[in-house]
């Protein structure tokens, strides 16, 4: 391979050689990743890391069991010892088990199913100019002085081209980009605020006006209020609504735990679980959406309505998992990993439809005393069948009253089903906000979800912050 950046055709090259020194049924994926975070504290920047890097995976199948290995080589020798590694793994997992394994196979290519062409790949952003970063971060800087507040935070883009060859046929190639930026901004009472967008395009995020809408909410006067423990009516800005929907794609989504009865869908599809406002989809092409062609298994992506008008209507699966399910079931395109992901198949290009309210100052205006949430953290799940979660909320919290939003409020843990507060939502925005985060631990692969803002009745609180 050529030095530089290689391109889509150079990676599909190399994985036709590393395919060329597999035994048996196997498949190659090759990606390369160039991207950039940048991190900021107190106004200042902290951390600048590059990446440029090339990644071969190639997992072999043999009696069912599936064993992989990685290189970071397009050597040959390093290719061959790659694809023995990865059968030896599956020779292991088959002779440790004693018995066929459940994996039914690589899929083979579907005429009558090919992965469509997307827009989500920018030039420029993944040029990946450093200057781009420097920009916002100064940026950021300066807007968070002007309200005296110091500015935390990061920014990040990136461009990922993949290729995928397997015995079986599948022939197929991605390239797609996405940025992330992030803003905290601290008063001297360590009062907060937070800001986030993410979209395709670097060129989309903008420091000054994420900085000000931080500022913005950090600064606003009052002592915080306290909320005792009981049920409150909420507003919810889409940061928060990504991070439960999030959950419900791994709780209620996950073909594989359905199957096993442990998802919060199992013996419900078909039955209302949601308000009847609620449509939501898998939407790998929306417009707002990080766009994927194909899954970690080649398999082409499509749009899967999950909830319509509140009715549940679909869980999503890998090989794996559609094997598991039985006849009639097949892949969605929603292998995390070749193989599978040992957890299950989860949506990626989740999409909640919007409303009619025209913005957050409508949702409020019923509302005589509630909660507006901007965020939450230090989320788990509680019962995986009830979708019941526990968290807090975090960096600009805020007490409706009489329509409109008031004093801050001390941050609030709750403890609340996804599923339950989607059948309370009484109204959601019209528009909507791409939500995702710029934390990558190992090899980039951005996803996120497409979500409205929106008012629900009953948010449980179950405790407050010290003081």
């Amino acid at each position: 391979m050529s030095a530089g950046h290689p391109s889509t055709a150079q990676l599909e090259t190399l994985a036709e050689q590393a395919l060329e020194r597999c035994v048996g049924e196997a498949q190659v994926s090759v990606s390369h990743e160039r991207s950039l975070l940048s991190r900021f504290a107190r106004s200042q920047p902290t951390q600048a890391t590059g990446i440029d890097a090339l990644h071969v995976e190639i997992m072999c199948v043999y009696e069912g069991h599936t064993g992989a290995a990685t290189t970071t080589s397009c050597a040959v020798g390093d290719l061959e010892t790659t694809a023995a590694a990865a059968r030896a793994a599956a020779e292991a997992a088959a002779n440790a088990a004693g018995s066929v394994g459940d994996y039914p196979g690589l899929p083979a290519p579907d005429p009558h199913w090919r992965a469509q062409p997307h827009d989500g790949f920018d030039a420029a952003t993944a040029a990946v100019d450093p200057g781009s970063a420097g920009r916002a971060l100064q940026d950021a800087a300066g807007v968070a002085a002007e309200h005296r507040t110091e500015a935390f935070g990061t920014w990040t883009a990136g461009a990922v081209r993949t290729a995928i060859a397997s015995t079986t046929g599948v022939r197929v190639t991605d390239a797609v980009t996405d940025a992330y930026m992030r803003v905290l901004c601290y008063r001297p009472d360590g009062r907060s605020g937070f800001a986030a967008r993410s979209a395709r395009d670097a060129a989309q995020l903008d420091g000054a006006a994420l900085t000000g809408e931080a500022a913005a909410k950090a600064i606003v006067a009052g002592v915080p209020a306290v909320l005792a423990p009981g049920e409150y009516a909420v507003v919810m800005e889409p940061e928060a609504i990504g991070e439960l929907l999030g959950f419900a794609g791994a709780l209620a989504f996950n073909g594989l735990a359905h199957n096993e009865g442990r998802g919060a869908l199992a013996g419900r599809l078909g039955a209302r679980v949601a308000a009847a406002a609620i449509n939501l989809a898998d939407a790998p092409r929306a417009s707002l959406t990080l766009p994927r062609a194909f899954d970690a298994e080649g398999i082409p992506k499509r749009p899967i309505p999950l909830i319509q008008d509140g009715v549940a209507h679909a869980v999503v699966h890998d090989t794996r998992s559609a094997a598991r399910a039985g006849p009639g079931a097949r892949s969605t395109g929603h292998a995390l990993a070749p193989g599978g992901d040992p957890d299950g198949p989860v949506p990626t290009n989740l999409v909640l439809s919007g409303g009619g309210a025209a913005d957050v100052a409508e949702l409020c205006a019923p509302i005589v005393r509630g909660i507006y949430v901007t965020r939450l953290w230090y989320v788990n799940t509680v019962r995986e069948r009830e979708t019941l979660l526990t968290g807090m909320t975090r960096d600009g919290t805020f007490l409706i009253e009489d329509g409109r939003i008031g004093r801050p409020l001390r941050d609030v843990r709750f403890t609340d089903s996804v599923l339950r507060l989607l059948d309370a939502i009484e109204a959601l925005t019209k528009t909507q906000r791409l939500v995702s985060a710029g934390d990558f631990y190992g090899p980039r692969f951005a996803f996120g979800v497409v979500s409205p803002a929106l008012r629900a009745r009953g948010f449980r609180v179950s405790g407050t912050t010290p003081g």
